[in-house]
């Protein structure tokens, strides 16, 4: 079998700059996801690497910080650091005595902010970025050139490139995004994701909490991914999952942690009253998210009920990874109000306010945006919207100026 390859990552670019100004540099995402590979294949010479997936060095590591330092040397990279969160204060400590950029390099499988006593440790001290699974143009080898999605800048003669039919489309949305899966377009997705799952469970989940009955968080696991795209009902999941909404509530806090999944919220201000409060859940991979859901092949997705609630998490998940590769916590909400009337994404940027919807259509027509007519006219800088469809370019929808824009060309 030909040796993994190594997909140019959008994020490279960020964490080259950041090396150049922070004493430590902070990697984080999901399992499996790319973050060794690729900061392994960028580090600078003369930096040391070890990795906490060893239990011996991270038994050594719990047991004895500095001297687990003081053995690895300067500068160092070190892998899987939630194994051993002990080291973050003696790193702490090292970098206040001596501050200058690029002595460690960290990754961790937990997201920064949700890491217990790590912005308290490292905070001001450290640059964290977050890598998901690879992107569309990651995948189609653009990502040394991909940048953020601004639809500011769109216009009807806007370049796209990579589009596909819709069941080319449906190919890469159960696939996914996992390097493996992506390098060996012949493995069966279903031999890498149950080895995935396993080890998820019995490495990453207990790590953040001691889940007592395992068969009933993979349970919590396959019923989220049925309701991908959805507002967040604890009581739903808890039901199916036989547990406590508490429980379920824990669980499902897991599962963003752990980069699993994402939760976007509604957006609103303090004018805005009959507008819905919970969050809607997506799925940050939707290979994983289709063999939970277990759908046995793209044809399968693609005419099933979940169709068009994958092609809204496949379109969230490319937003997301448009910014937070470069390095950019994107301001993504979604819009509803009590009647029921909703805007699929709402992207604050640059002060302006940017409506997107997302539907299956190769023909989409203006009355697509018609949730906008339901965003309050008080708010300022909204624009005339998008709508992400499976048609192969851009094409303008009204004289207010809203557009309509390839899903497979994000």
């Amino acid at each position: 079998m030909e040796p993994l390859r190594i997909y140019e990552r959008t994020l490279r670019r960020k964490i080259e700059e950041l090396n150049t100004y922070f004493p430590c540099v902070m990697l984080t995402g999901a399992r499996q996801v790319g973050k060794s590979t690729l900061l392994r294949g960028m580090l600078p010479e003369g930096m040391n690497y070890v990795t906490l997936d060893d239990y011996v060095e991270a038994a050594r590591a719990k047991e004895d910080p500095n001297g687990f330092l003081d053995r690895h040397g300067l500068p160092l990279c070190i892998d899987e650091i939630q194994y051993a969160p002990e080291l973050l204060r003696a790193i702490k400590v090292r970098v206040d005595a001596d501050r200058r950029p690029g002595m460690y390099w960290l990754t961790g499988s937990q997201r920064f902010h949700m890491m217990k006593g790590v912005t308290e440790s490292l905070a001001g001290r450290i640059g964290v970025l977050e890598l998901m699974s690879l992107s569309q143009r990651e995948t189609l080898g653009q990502g040394e050139s991909a940048t953020c999605f601004l639809p500011s800048a769109l216009s009807q003669s806007s370049p796209v490139e990579g589009t596909c039919g819709i069941s080319a489309l449906y190919e890469r949305i159960w696939r996914g995004g996992y390097p493996q899966l992506i390098q060996y377009p012949q493995m069966p997705v279903r031999d890498f994701f149950s080895t995935y799952l396993q080890t998820y469970v019995e490495r990453d989940v207990q790590s953040l909490s001691q889940v007592g009955d395992k068969s009933a968080f993979v349970t919590l696991m396959r019923s989220a991914a049925l309701r991908t795209g959805q507002q967040l009902v604890y009581s739903d999941l808890a039901r199916d999952a036989g547990v406590s909404p508490k429980t379920a509530a824990s669980w499902v806090s897991i599962l963003e942690t752990s980069g699993i999944i994402s939760l976007i919220k509604p957006y609103h201000t303090n004018s805005l009253k009959r507008l819905a409060k919970s969050p809607k859940l997506y799925f940050l991979d939707t290979g994983l998210c289709s063999w939970l859901a277990s759908y046995q092949s793209p044809a399968d997705l693609a005419h099933s009920p979940l169709a068009g609630a994958m092609l809204e998490t496949w379109v969230h998940g490319q937003l997301l990874r448009s910014f937070t590769n470069a390095g950019i916590d994107p301001q993504l909400y979604y819009f509803r109000n009590l009647d029921g009337a909703e805007v699929d994404f709402l992207l604050e940027y640059n002060q302006c306010l940017y409506p997107m919807e997302v539907k299956q259509s190769t023909r989409p027509i203006a009355s697509d945006l018609k949730g906008m007519r339901h965003i309050p006219a008080a708010l300022s800088g909204i624009h005339p919207g998008i709508v992400f469809c499976t048609a192969s370019g851009i094409e303008k929808l009204n004289t207010a100026g809203a557009l309509s824009y390839p899903i497979s060309a994000l």
